[in-house]
């Protein structure tokens, strides 16, 4: 019997739910307002939707959607509505149109009508967007009215929609900050890129920061972080968050330009709401924002008074020459530093090299660097220990040092020179600068002797006839020798030349030695791998092209290569390593992203050589 009655009331409900009718409905807050007031619509259906698309409010700025849903008995009769919210703000005056939303209710599509909506001037005081409240069953005596935090469950005080503040242009911001707006060439200037955000606001993160181009200029990254700060602007409150500081040296003069930064983040909005413990909601929101472009004059070094021996040194440097030990047996061997030191673009000059005397064995000098990245410039220096052994007795003297660098703050060269000094062997064999071993042929200027020859070569006065000799037949035959043997060695060295892989791993490898060395060696320290790499490919650039340092720019590369028709995509490798060396060092790399990039530079100049 219990059961019989239970179908009963359940068919009596579903035939009552049934017999309602689908509503899908759009109601505007009003529709009047001045143009400095604000609308609600809300888009209301009496059943559960799916695919509700709203119109596109192309008239008005918008936020939303908030969404409610209501679901209650009364008299046995259920009632459901579910509410999608907007806040609308309109962009100019007169007749605006909000287009018809559209929803999926049980398998049909339903639209809302459109509204117009009609705007006027802007009005002394607007008025915030609101709807009229629901009725309390108390009236106007409600035991919930005195409640903390305006909570009445059923809402006798008046209905405060979401209201989502944004901000203006002057509430949010990104600037970009440059240290100097005209420099030299190879002069240091810093870029500081910042993002001014009103305290009212919050950032929920990044999701892009997008590099500006520096093109012609040599780039070095500052930070690794972003730095927030707590500052006033215009008397304000304002978060200050620190996106990027960039180091840059012009490698082109001339008026040269920097494009914006631009990043994406989730920006946290304000609503006009609070929950039970009186803290304010938020909204996030994504948004996007670039800085302002730079332009930066770059004069070149002047030309007047310039020195043969400059090799690009730009900024305040000075130069030590250290040799402690300076007696040494012969076959011991003795250490010395050429120390450059102080402030200015460390990495894009050739460092002077000692010259020392034929009789004294010297090794390759081994580098070291020292370098402090600050937002003034490079400072710090770089030190080359020159290891010599030498095998005979004497004293050999050094000829001194010298190295000029251009001062942006004088605006002159400057030549620095190091003290000449010696070098005594006291043991050994006796150094014979005139023994084959130890000279080359000289010239004789013309009306010198030339010196005695102290051995004679005495050939007998009756010598054999040559025809029929043991060395005239021998000669004859040599020919038929030789010439097999030649086609043989010629069938090799075609075959060791062919482009094929094991030749061409051959060729990679002997180059890779040549300029990756150093890369190789530091293989396991990101930091000093990757300004290896970039050194061993500028190096190798100023070997092949025969350019300056000052004149390694991406773009003046890529114009000597495609001059020397260089294949476009071998270009394109080329610059893109270049680009990954700057980026690498301040972003996560894996060892197996090392390796890589140590095979892609052997690989890359391998491929520059063939073509070049």
């Amino acid at each position: 019997m219990r059961s019989f009655l239970f179908q009963i009331l359940f068919f009596s409900f579903t035939t009552l739910l049934s017999a309602q009718e689908v509503s899908f409905r759009a109601e505007p807050s009003r529709k009047s307002l001045g143009e400095n007031e604000r609308l609600r619509v809300d888009f209301i259906m009496n059943r559960e939707g799916d695919n509700f698309t709203p119109p596109s409010f192309e008239n008005f700025e918008y936020s939303g959607p908030t969404q409610s849903v209501s679901n209650s008995w009364i008299n046995g009769v259920r009632s459901f509505s579910k509410t999608y919210t907007y806040m609308l703000q309109p962009k100019k005056k007169g007749k605006l149109t909000i287009g018809a939303a559209s929803v999926i209710i049980e398998g049909k599509e339903y639209k809302t009508k459109p509204l117009t909506i009609e705007v006027t001037d802007p009005v002394a005081n607007p008025r915030s967007a609101q709807t009229t409240p629901p009725t309390s069953p108390f009236g106007n005596n409600s035991p919930f009215g005195n409640f903390p935090f305006g909570f009445d469950p059923f809402g006798t005080e008046e209905v405060q929609p979401m209201e989502i503040i944004e901000p203006t242009k002057e509430d949010l911001f990104i600037t970009a900050e440059v240290s100097s707006n005209h420099v030299f060439v190879n002069q240091p200037v810093t870029i500081t890129y910042k993002m001014y955000l009103s305290a009212r606001f919050g950032i929920a993160g990044f999701e892009s920061i997008e590099d500006p181009r520096y093109a012609n200029f040599w780039s070095q990254q500052l930070l690794d972080k972003l730095q927030v700060t707590e500052v006033v602007h215009n008397g304000k409150p304002f978060r200050c968050i620190t996106l990027k500081q960039v180091l840059l040296y012009p490698q082109q003069s001339g008026e040269q330009e920097i494009s914006p930064l631009s990043t994406s983040f989730v920006l946290q909005l304000p609503s006009n709401q609070v929950d039970f413990f009186g803290n304010r909601s938020y909204v996030t929101r994504s948004r996007r924002l670039q800085s302002n472009a730079l332009k930066i004059k770059v004069s070149p070094l002047p030309e007047e008074g310039k020195p043969a021996n400059f090799s690009g040194a730009v900024g305040k440097f000075s130069l030590s020459v250290n040799f402690p030990t300076r007696t040494v047996n012969a076959g011991e061997t003795a250490q010395g530093e050429v120390i450059i030191s102080g402030k200015g673009n460390f990495k894009l000059f050739d460092m002077p090299k000692l010259t020392f005397p034929p009789a004294l064995e010297v090794y390759a000098p081994k580098e070291e660097e020292h370098l402090n990245h600050s937002a003034t410039g490079v400072s710090g220096d770089i030190t080359h220990t020159y290891t010599i052994v030498p095998q005979y007795k004497g004293k050999f003297p050094i000829a001194p040092l010298s190295f000029t660098f251009f001062d942006p703050e004088t605006q002159k060269y400057e030549t620095l020179t190091s003290d000449p000094f010696t070098i005594e062997v006291p043991n050994g064999e006796e150094y014979n600068a005139t023994s084959p071993e130890n000279t080359s042929e000289v010239a004789q200027e013309k009306g010198q002797f030339a010196p005695l020859k102290t051995e004679a070569k005495l050939a007998p006065i009756n010598r054999a006839v040559f025809f029929g000799s043991g060395l005239f037949y021998l000669l004859w035959l040599l020919p038929i020798v030789l010439i097999p043997i030649v086609l043989l060695l010629r069938y090799f060295y075609q075959k060791r030349n062919d482009d094929t892989a094991e030749n061409r791993s051959r060729r990679t490898n002997r180059l890779a030695k040549k300029y990756l060395s150093a890369a190789k060696k530091n293989i396991h320290n990101k930091e000093l791998f990757y300004e290896s790499i970039e050194r061993g490919l500028h190096t190798y650039l100023k070997a092949k092209l025969h350019i300056e340092t000052s004149e390694l720019s991406k773009d003046k590369v890529r114009e000597l290569l495609e001059e020397k028709q260089v294949e476009s995509s071998t270009i394109a490798r080329f610059l893109q390593l270049l680009s990954n060396c700057e980026m690498a060092r301040y972003a996560p790399y894996t060892q197996a992203d090392i390796d890589n990039d140590y095979e892609q530079a052997a690989s890359i100049i391998a491929l520059l050589d063939k073509q070049l």
